[in-house]
């Protein structure tokens, strides 16, 4: 499926945006920061631009992402915020006082955030301008079964380059449905009763 993405050109974009999935850490075997540039075009399809992911301390993976937005002329930067808070945006900010930034938080697990993105794979919405060995040597490792504890990112290791390209990709091509934050949660109300241990009577 990914070599049938793969393509040499890429058509003009409406819009182009770099993804951070930042790491809490740059010791050696800590996480990559995961920075992914990624466009999409009039026909609503997704392209990969580039991977600049790595292991960064804060500046550094900060004036990556910057770099990356310049040389993309991209619309914004999008990071995720669930380990480093307001502090994703303050370092960006450092490097780059007036970069459109848009901070998300996972909400639902890496797995179900993955699915509309493989979705948009398999209908071939999706192209990769060039190789990404890295990026997608991950992407053909993390599969769902994350849940049973056979894929390598089932034990504590975190999809870096994935999950940057999953935020990438949902700000660019995924509609968010009207009123899904009641459904989410209704699900998140379930999972906690499902685990809550039962009376005794």
């Amino acid at each position: 499926m990914l070599e049938g993405s793969r393509v040499r050109a890429v058509p003009p974009l409406i819009r182009v945006v770099v993804a951070i999935d930042p790491a809490v850490s740059s010791t050696e075997r800590a996480n990559k920061t995961g920075i992914i540039v990624a466009g999409k075009d009039a026909g609503e399809r997704g392209w990969v631009l580039a991977d600049a992911s790595g292991r960064y301390q804060p500046a550094e993976w900060a004036m990556a992402a910057v770099s990356a937005y310049r040389a993309h002329k991209a619309d914004r930067i999008v990071a995720e915020v669930n380990n480093g808070g307001d502090m994703v945006e303050a370092t960006l900010r450092m490097i780059e006082p007036n970069v459109p930034f848009v901070a998300v938080r996972a909400s639902r697990g890496k797995i179900t955030r993955a699915e509309p993105i493989a979705a948009l794979y398999e209908q071939g919405r999706v192209h990769h301008l060039g190789l990404f060995p890295a990026l997608e040597d991950q992407m053909c490792a993390f599969t769902a079964d994350a849940r049973s504890g056979r894929s390598p990112y089932s034990a504590g290791c975190s999809p870096d380059r994935v999950d940057a390209l999953v935020w990438a990709l949902t700000d660019l091509l995924v509609e968010p449905m009207p009123g899904e934050g009641i459904y989410e949660m209704y699900r998140q109300w379930s999972g906690r009763l499902a685990n809550a241990p039962t009376p005794d009577c």
